[in-house]
């Protein structure tokens, strides 16, 4: 393997995180250079010069190997995640290394966990870079940076077959330049959408922005302490429930639907077990709140489930009230919402609908087979057979997920963390979903847990973000032939 090709690329994608810093300097210059200016200048200089210096020093790779693919793939998230921490450190205020770290690590992987007590104090130009990395993380870092990397030509193909998943391209029936493409025409169209309708809304242009970013990157950073139960809204709570479900839908899937061709939502049998669960599962949850008195009335209890279902099951994390308060059967519910989450293809992180339906099907066929041993059954998806690999890629990673998250809550409650918190921190951080429940819940964050489960909760995001076994395979590169 070429060391000197992986750092040239990953050079690359530095400069892109670079002027998205220097971006949210111009925020901060625009807000009356707050106090965040000089430290977002002097990270976007830092960042631009370690990724500069490959592309001087180092010559043009023609074409790439795999091992090489997959080094750049999450080298390329690794070091994002430590360059992201450079405009926390130098501001400084609650982020010490570990909580750069994390905050840094949540952003990027859209998981909207945080450590910070106060985000109102922050300066607007930290809290549009805060944004920026959800929203490169939203799409891909490697992803987002192929758009504006013309020069690649044919190792588009390797980077964005290691970026994309299997089970998220299979409804993609272009070429590797059209897929990325389509990608970031759908997510930036999405986004500018939602800023527009949350401007309508009530949300000052700043406020909409901001959102617009957090909720089409299914990340729920908010610029607000007590996050969108601030504005209580029910306005803005329907842009954002509607901006987070199709944020949650397979980016190929909408984009074939505005283009209207045969492959769209209203076909797709992925999307009608994604849009059916939400609503089924809203539907018991605000029946258990009203029947316990949790909220005065049915309509109250509907309009809070509906939006926390929404906003676990995409990964969201927004919130509009505090679900520890809540009975012990919408407990269970948001927690199976936050295993599943919402489908492959899209911007959102955990298990994917895609699994949980090719899972229950393969229960479906195997009890056939046990019936008639001698019937060959095929396993579908929108009439398309699934071959055997895909469906063993499916059973090994829902193994190794629910291992992961197993692991993960060993860990947390080793260190000080009781059951609930320790468990449902566990699972946001792997599915990227952010509040959990008990010390973790809607309305707290993760600024009292000691450094080793911040960093625990920071591995849990990344393995969960590059569906374990691309992380994972960064460390077996060694051994392959």
């Amino acid at each position: 393997m070429r060391l000197h090709v992986v750092i040239r690329y990953i050079g690359m994608v530095l400069l892109f995180i670079a002027a998205f810093m220097l971006m949210s300097a111009v925020v901060s210059l625009v807000n009356g250079r707050d106090s965040a200016y000089y430290p977002l200048l002097l990270s976007s200089f830092l960042t631009a010069l370690l990724g500069g210096f490959p592309l001087i020093f180092v010559e043009r790779a023609e074409q790439i190997k795999i091992k090489e693919g997959y080094c750049i793939v999450v080298g390329s998230w690794l070091v994002a995640c430590i360059v992201g921490m450079f405009p926390y450190l130098i501001w400084g205020g609650e982020f010490t290394p570990v909580n750069a770290w994390f905050e840094s690590v949540s952003g990027f992987t859209t998981t909207g966990a945080s450590i910070l007590n106060d985000v109102e104090d922050l300066p607007r130009g930290l809290q549009f870079w805060r944004m920026s990395t959800a929203w490169i993380g939203g799409v891909g870092v490697v992803m987002f940076a192929l758009v504006i990397l013309p020069s690649l030509g044919k190792n588009k193909l390797m980077l964005s077959n290691v970026e994309l998943s299997t089970i998220a391209k299979d409804n993609y029936q272009y070429r590797t330049q059209v897929i990325v493409r389509i990608l970031i025409i759908v997510y930036v169209g999405l986004t500018l959408v939602t800023t527009l309708l949350l401007k309508i809304s009530g949300m000052c242009w700043f406020d909409a922005v901001t959102h617009a970013m957090s909720a089409c990157s299914t990340c729920g950073f908010s610029t607000k302490n007590t996050s969108i139960a601030f504005y209580d809204s029910a306005a803005i709570e329907t842009v954002l429930v509607v901006a987070m479900t199709l944020a949650g839908i397979h980016f190929g899937i909408l984009y074939a639907t505005v283009l209207g061709r045969r492959n769209n939502i209203f076909r797709s049998e992925v999307v009608r077990v994604y849009v059916g669960m939400m609503a089924v599962i809203a539907l018991v949850v605000a029946m258990s709140l009203w029947g316990q008195d949790v909220y005065p009335s049915f309509v109250d209890s509907l309009r809070r489930s509906l939006f926390h279902v929404v906003s676990v099951t995409t990964t969201s994390g927004f919130a509009i009230a505090d679900t520890n308060t809540w009975t012990s059967l919408a407990v269970v519910l948001l927690l199976f919402c936050s295993v599943v989450c919402a489908c492959a293809g899209s911007t959102a992180g955990g298990m994917k609908v895609n699994r949980l339906l090719l899972s229950g099907k393969m229960i479906r066929n195997r009890l056939k087979l046990q019936q008639h041993p001698n019937a060959v059954i095929r396993t579908k998806i929108d009439g398309t057979v699934q071959d055997d690999a895909v469906l063993d890629s499916v059973v090994i990673f829902v193994v190794a997920y629910i291992m992961l998250i197993l692991v993960g809550t060993v860990v947390n409650t080793m260190f000080g963390a009781d059951l609930i918190t320790g468990f449902s921190a566990s699972i946001a951080c792997a599915g990227n979903v952010g509040p959990g429940f008990g010390d973790v819940g809607s309305m707290n964050n993760y600024a009292a847990f000691p450094a080793i489960l911040k960093l625990n909760g920071s591995l849990l995001m990344l393995l969960g973000r590059l569906e374990i076994f691309g992380f994972i395979q960064l460390f077996f590169i060694r051994y392959w032939r």
